[in-house]
């Protein structure tokens, strides 16, 4: 298929997004701008004046995704690499082109300072280009390419891409130690279907209690057609038959601190060497041991990606009325509410609503939709 000729588009960038300069930080502004310059294309113009720039025209291509257009910047791809973003801390990232060179990365100042709802341009997991600066496998970043797939969450009143372009999320919660929480796995499996990402539900640290006290929790999320794995990292229970579901695939393990993310990573793969933390005797929290995402090849085939643990996922551009989609116990008795619009909450002859009082959709379920359309739950915060 031919490539779309790329045409002068206005393009919006984050406001104020420079502070004036200190004179004795003049030096390092004057070789930010030189080279900004020396990557700005003859046909992208600035408009408006001086740091309070608002749009710039820039020449590129418009692509549709499901949440919208995304813009492709056109650049000079003769002299630039295609690789996969490794790790992205601040403005810096690590990328691995197609022979495993790894360059250490900036960014581009005009792709790092688009206006955009994400926090951040560049995320693991990016396909991008580059443009190598130097002989010591020193490159920027020129371009992002848009995301097939995507982990996020709410952060900040901006929406934080976890990582991006996998093909499924392993939603990691542990049987005790610290306590399992339905309700956040509920959330998980919201934010990875609206990514385009498959889930696999691991319930680990089994080897804690009786197993047949969870079966209905298993029963209830098997029923409605996602993988469930128990796993024992100190026996080795279900560890074969995670590893044989991230064959191949490239995936994000998810959850708490303390579920023991990084601890199966190192079972399924003893090359690994994660590092680890006991759990808190104090609070009986886990320890927040991953800093970032990071992709890593495993031996059987395929990637994944350790993301730091989180308390709570606050969901990102999901609105109350949407919710009800992404309860699949619930589709089929949303058309039997007397109301087209029912929030199944408080309206009369509700399908859904009668479905929980006759148990065929799980109350914990049911309050957890409750939660989550209330929007009462806590922000989510990072272990320290």
């Amino acid at each position: 298929m031919a490539k779309k000729k790329g045409k002068k588009i206005r393009v919006a960038f984050k406001k104020n997004r420079q502070k004036k300069v200190r004179k004795n930080k003049l030096a390092s502004h004057q070789i930010d701008e030189q080279v900004d310059s020396q990557y700005r294309d003859a046909s992208e113009r600035l408009t408006g004046k001086g740091d309070l720039t608002r749009h710039r025209t820039v020449m590129g291509v418009e692509h549709e995704t499901e949440d919208g257009t995304e813009i492709v910047i056109d650049i000079d791809e003769q002299n630039c690499i295609p690789g996969r973003v490794i790790r992205s801390q601040g403005l810096n990232s690590v990328v691995q082109v197609e022979d495993g060179t790894r360059y250490e990365c900036t960014i581009r100042r005009l792709v790092r300072t688009m206006s955009r709802d994400d926090r951040n341009a560049v995320v693991a997991g990016d396909h991008v280009l580059i443009r190598p600066e130097g002989d010591e496998h020193q490159a920027v970043i020129e371009r992002v390419e848009p995301r097939r797939s995507y982990l996020s969450r709410g952060s900040k009143r901006r929406e934080h891409i976890l990582v991006s372009n996998i093909d499924q999320a392993v939603i990691v919660v542990s049987a005790d130690d610290p306590p399992l929480k339905p309700s956040l796995i509920d959330r998980f499996l919201i934010s990875s279907e609206k990514g385009n990402i498959h889930s696999i539900i691991c319930i680990n640290k089994i080897d804690l209690v009786d197993p047949v006290d969870f079966q209905p929790l298993i029963g209830v999320y098997a029923q409605m057609g996602y993988d469930i794995v128990l796993t024992s990292v100190t026996e080795g229970t279900g560890i074969p038959r995670l590893r044989s579901l991230l064959k191949g695939k490239q995936s994000v393990f998810s959850g708490q601190s303390g579920v023991g993310k990084s601890s199966l990573l190192n079972q399924i793969d003893e090359r690994l060497l994660l590092e680890t933390a006991e759990i808190s005797q104090e609070n009986r929290k886990g320890r927040h041991t991953t800093r970032f995402a990071v992709l890593l090849e495993i031996s059987t085939g395929g990637w994944v990606v350790d993301t730091p643990g989180i308390r709570q996922l606050e969901l990102w551009d999901v609105i109350p009325a949407e919710v009800e989609g992404f309860f699949r116990d619930f589709i089929p008795f949303v058309t039997q509410c007397r109301f087209p619009d029912c929030s199944h909450t408080h309206e009369t002859d509700c399908g859904v609503k009668r479905a929980v009082a006759h148990d065929f959709i799980s109350r914990q379920r049911y309050q957890s939709y409750l939660k989550i359309i209330a929007g009462d739950e806590p922000r989510p915060v990072y272990h320290q």
